[in-house]
């Protein structure tokens, strides 16, 4: 066993002096901050790409109707005829013409307005035009009826229903999918960990077997010590990796966005959900509580715990699935082998993050998401999907918290077990694609 810590530090350090890990360590969150700063820059430029919008009237209605937002602005043609209004909509570079035709009442307005442009319009832009005319029509209906605007604004006012659990705290609408995104957002880590890192466990055996050197290594060690080391001298080497990313990333980032002068509020486009805004019949005050709500259930999300919980679910997880790529690795003599065994190894995986999404979202506690973080081979992403609900009363029972640990420890032990006995007859096989019936065969091996 001695001889564990010496296989471990030769794999960390065969690992974090190889040139091309060198280089990805540090050129990886050039590339990814500078894809952040180039889609923010983008979206903040069409954000600010201003759209002119002609606008002929001839109906007698919709005088004020459309209304200019930081968007979007509108230009009113007059005394010219439809023909006119075309030619100069194109040669002004307007993003496109308005039509509303003079016609008996505003029903048939409505049936015959156009909007012309150059290209396809965009959907929101259509969107908004045609809530303007739908809105107008609805009030001339409504007037027609013997209704008068106010009336009308209050009939169409509407109204948010009240939450509040039995014990008497105030709850908000959206705060459950904002805590399953955050959730998801470490499960998703330990998803990509799991895969790109266990890789490297998988292609480290493979060029050690091709080059015979693992018929020297194995003559003074132990098959399964030399796996172990493998899996967490890789381990370490990628957490390294991992780390530097993290803290050159985001220096990277706030220096990207102080040179190029971007704003940081593009990279969360789109804010609080609209709950929370005005037009839902809410006053300021309501709007402000909402925010006070908002801010009070995300500051109670257990941050520090789930810190906790990341790190122990990383490692078991990391350990399990690492276990099986070093027996794949054993078991083939070149990558493209491998691709029969892969896929039924991700499907864990992809399967814990779109059915943890689901049933997170819906219900956190609910027969699905209880049972998906209890699995051992998805527990450490969905688990940690529910983990911002809090434990205890009202989030995570203790029991299966505990529970989903004990079943990953024991289910690491008896992968560990099985991917030990394949790793010991595979790396010394050599010439034979082996298939599923034959690793069954190599477990029977005492």
């Amino acid at each position: 066993m001695n001889k564990l810590p010496l296989i471990i530090k030769r794999e960390y350090l065969a690992k974090v002096r190889n040139k091309s890990f060198v280089i990805m360590t540090f050129l990886s969150p050039i590339l990814m901050v500078g894809m952040i700063l180039l889609i923010t820059y983008l979206t903040q430029l069409n954000d600010n790409e201003k759209r002119i919008i002609a606008v002929l009237n001839e109906s007698g209605y919709f005088a004020n109707e459309f209304v200019a937002t930081e968007a979007t602005s509108y230009v009113n043609f007059r005394d010219i005829s439809l023909a006119q209004a075309k030619d100069s909509t194109l040669s002004l570079g307007y993003y496109g013409l308005v039509y509303l035709p003079e016609e008996p009442n505003l029903e048939r307005v409505a049936q015959r307005a156009f909007f012309y442009s150059k290209d396809a319009p965009s959907a929101s832009v259509l969107e908004k035009l045609e809530n303007v005319i739908t809105s107008r029509l609805r009030q001339e209906r409504l007037r027609e009826l013997g209704l008068s605007p106010k009336e009308y604004a209050e009939m169409d006012r509407s109204y948010n229903l009240n939450i509040e659990t039995f014990d008497g705290l105030q709850n908000i609408k959206g705060i459950n999918e904002i805590k399953a995104v955050i959730g998801g957002a470490f499960g998703y880590l330990i998803m990509m960990f799991i895969i790109i890192y266990g890789g490297f466990v998988m292609r480290s055996v493979i060029e050690e077997k091709t080059s015979r050197i693992i018929e020297v290594i194995i003559s003074s060690v132990k098959p399964f010590h030399l796996m172990m080391g493998k899996i967490i001298g890789t381990s370490l080497a990628g957490i390294t990796q991992f780390g530097i990313w993290i803290v050159s990333g985001v220096i990277l980032l706030f220096i990207g966005l102080a040179i190029f002068d971007i704003d940081p509020s593009a990279l969360t486009k789109g804010g609080m959900p609209q709950t929370m805004g005005n037009g839902t019949g809410m006053d300021v005050d309501s709007v402000t509580q909402n925010i006070q709500l908002y801010a009070q259930e995300i500051f109670e999300i257990p941050i520090l715990a789930m810190l906790i919980f990341f790190i122990i679910y990383f490692v078991l997880g990391y350990l399990i699935y690492s276990s099986i790529y070093a027996a794949i690795g054993a078991a083939v003599d070149n990558e493209t082998d491998t691709q029969q065994f892969i896929f039924p190894v991700i499907l864990p995986l992809m399967l814990a993050i779109y059915v943890g999404f689901f049933s997170v979202f819906s219900n956190p506690n609910g027969p699905i998401a209880v049972a998906f973080s209890l699995f051992p081979l998805t527990s450490p992403i969905v688990m940690l999907m529910r983990l911002p609900w809090g434990i205890g009363e009202g989030g995570v029972p203790v029991w299966q918290l505990i529970s989903s640990i004990l079943i990953l420890i024991a289910t690491f032990i008896g992968i560990v077990w099985v991917a030990a006995k394949i790793y010991r007859v595979g790396i010394l096989m050599y010439g034979k694609k082996p298939s599923y019936k034959d690793l069954f065969k190599w477990l029977k091996y005492s």
